[in-house]
C-alpha cells in the first residue's frame, strides 16, 4: 500500500508530497492536507488561510510562470497537470528548474518566490491550492514573472506552446535575464539604537533597524508600521529598563505599556504573519533565591520591572516559532556599569558599590553572537539563558576589577550592602543571585568567552 511521504527537489524548499489515495468502485478519497502528519514528515507548518480552485475545460490550457508573495500547497482534484517551477528567489538557486506530472496522488509545496506554471493534460482538469495569505488586487504588485517559453529554463512542455491556450498577459512575461529576483524576507531589529541593538546591527548589516520615536511599540500603529508580510524574523531588543523608576506610578504604566502591551502587539504580528520572534528577557523574572537559575525555573519577580518582563515572556512563549533569550548585567556601547566605574577610576573617585548581589556580566557582542547562532544553527525553539562565562561575582568585585585594570587599587572600591545603597532612595527590589545556568546554550554549540576576558578587551577599547 502507498504511504504518505514528503520529498525534496532540486529547488530548496520545493517539496513533493506523495498522497495516499483510497479507491474503490465508487471513486476515491484522499487526505489532501493533514497538518499533523505532513508537518511531522517535514512540510512547513505554513498556516494556510485561503483555498483556491482552478477549473480548465480543455487539454492544453497553460498558465504561468508566476512567483507569488506567499507559500502554497498545490494538488489535483480531477484530471492531470504538467507542472513546472523555476526558482526566482535571489540567491544561488536562482533559475533552477523542476518539472513534474501531477495527478490526485501528488501534491507540491511551493515556497514564496518560486515561480509556478501548469499545463492541463486532460479535459475538465481541476486543481486546488492552499495559500497562507489573502489574495487581493494589490498582491500582484509583489509578483515576479517568467515567460513560459524562456530559452534558459527550457521547460519541455508536453503540448508545444504554439498549440496551447495561453493568456496574453502570460505570453508577455519577461525572459529569465529580465525577471525580477525575489528578495529574501527581512530581519527587523527593534531597538536598534540600544546597546544590544547596535551589536545586532553590526552582525546583521542587511537587517532593517527601527527605534523610537519612529517605531513605538506602545501604540497600535506598530501593526501597520511595516510590510510585515516581507519579514521573516523579529529581534526585539527594546524594553523599558528604568528598573527603579518602574516603581513609581508613571514608571509602572510605562513599563507595562512597553514590556507587556508592546510585546503583545509583536506576538499578534508574529502569529498573523508566521514570523519568528526573538525576545530578550532578564534575570529580574526570578527572586534570586537559587544560586543559579536554569530555563525551567518558574517566575518569581520581586519588582515591577521583573513582573513586566515575566508577563512578556509568558506571551512570547505561546508562539510556535520563538526564542526567549534570558540575560543579565548587560554591558555594551553607551552608558553602563563598567563604563561608569572606568570613568570614576579615571577621575580619582573612590566609590561604594553593592557587594551582596551576585551574577555574571553579559557583553552585547557575545549576546548578539549567541542570538545569531540560535537563528542560524536551527536550535530548537524555546528559552535560552545567555551570559558570559566565568566565576560568579558581586558588583563590588567587578568594580574592583575595573579599577585594577585601570591602574587603581582594588581597595579604592568600598563594598556596601544593598540595604545601605538603598537607604533614603526609591529602589526596586533586586534578585540577590542573578547567575544563569548556561548548559542548554552550550548544548547548541555556542560557548561565550569568560567575562574577565571581555572586560579587559572592553576597557582597552575605551
Amino acid at each position: 500500500m502507498a504511504r504518505l511521504d514528503v520529498r525534496d527537489t532540486a529547488i530548496p524548499g520545493l517539496l513533493v508530497i506523495d498522497l495516499v489515495v483510497h479507491g474503490d468502485d465508487r471513486g476515491w478519497f484522499k487526505e489532501n492536507w493533514q497538518r499533523a502528519k505532513m508537518t511531522g514528515l517535514g512540510l512547513p507548518d505554513f498556516g494556510p488561510v485561503q483555498n483556491n480552485m482552478s477549473y480548465n475545460t480543455d487539454t492544453g490550457v497553460t498558465r504561468g510562470l508566476h512567483a507569488e508573495p506567499w507559500d502554497k500547497l498545490v494538488s489535483v482534484a480531477h484530471g492531470r497537470v504538467f507542472a513546472a517551477w523555476v526558482d526566482l528567489r535571489d540567491g544561488d538557486s536562482f533559475g533552477t528548474v523542476v518539472t513534474l506530472e501531477l495527478g490526485p496522488e501528488t501534491a507540491v509545496f511551493v515556497p514564496r518566490g518560486v515561480a509556478n506554471g501548469y499545463q492541463t493534460l486532460a479535459d475538465e482538469t481541476v486543481y486546488s491550492y492552499l495559500v497562507n495569505d489573502h489574495w487581493s488586487p494589490d498582491a500582484r504588485d509583489s509578483y515576479s514573472y517568467l515567460n513560459l517559453a524562456d530559452e534558459t529554463a527550457a521547460i519541455a512542455w508536453p503540448i508545444p506552446l504554439a498549440g496551447a491556450t495561453i493568456s496574453a498577459a502570460d505570453a508577455a512575461h519577461p525572459r529569465l535575464s529580465g525577471a525580477t529576483a525575489v528578495p529574501a524576507k527581512r530581519t527587523v531589529i527593534i531597538g536598534c539604537g540600544g546597546q544590544l541593538g547596535r551589536a545586532l546591527t553590526a552582525l546583521l548589516p542587511d537587517a532593517l533597524g527601527v527605534d523610537l520615536p519612529d517605531f513605538d511599540l506602545t501604540g497600535p500603529a506598530v501593526e501597520t508600521a511595516l510590510n510585515w508580510s516581507g519579514v521573516d524574523t523579529i529581534l526585539n531588543a527594546s524594553a523599558y529598563t528604568a528598573v527603579d523608576v518602574a516603581e513609581t506610578p508613571e514608571g509602572r504604566r510605562a513599563a507595562w505599556a512597553a514590556n507587556v502591551e508592546g510585546v503583545a502587539r509583536l506576538c499578534r504580528i508574529a502569529a498573523e504573519h508566521r514570523i519568528r520572534l526573538v525576545h530578550v528577557s532578564s534575570d529580574y523574572v526570578f527572586d534570586g533565591t537559587a544560586a543559579e537559575h536554569d530555563e525551567s525555573e518558574g517566575f518569581a519577580p520581586l519588582g515591577v520591572y521583573g513582573q513586566t518582563k515575566a508577563a512578556g515572556d509568558a506571551l512570547v512563549a505561546q508562539l510556535a516559532r520563538h526564542y526567549i533569550v534570558r540575560t543579565s548585567w548587560v554591558i555594551g556601547a553607551g552608558r553602563n556599569f563598567v563604563r561608569t566605574m572606568a570613568e570614576l577610576a579615571a577621575r580619582g573617585v573612590s566609590p561604594t558599590v553593592v557587594a551582596d548581589q551576585y551574577g555574571r556580566l553579559t557583553f552585547t557582542d557575545d549576546l548578539a553572537a549567541g542570538i545569531v547562532h540560535l537563528l542560524s544553527s536551527g536550535a530548537a525553539y524555546g528559552t535560552y539563558n545567555l551570559s558570559n562565562t566565568g566565576p560568579v561575582q558581586s558588583w563590588a568585585d567587578i568594580a574592583a576589577d575595573v579599577f585594577e585594570l585601570s591602574g587603581r587599587s582594588r581597595a579604592d572600591v568600598t563594598p556596601i550592602t544593598t540595604e545601605q545603597y538603598a537607604a533614603g532612595k526609591l529602589v526596586s527590589p533586586r534578585p540577590v543571585n542573578s547567575a544563569l545556568a548556561l548548559g542548554k546554550l552550550a548544548g547548541t554549540g555556542f560557548a561565550p568567552p569568560p567575562a574577565s576576558q571581555r572586560l579587559r578587551e572592553y576597557l582597552a577599547a575605551l
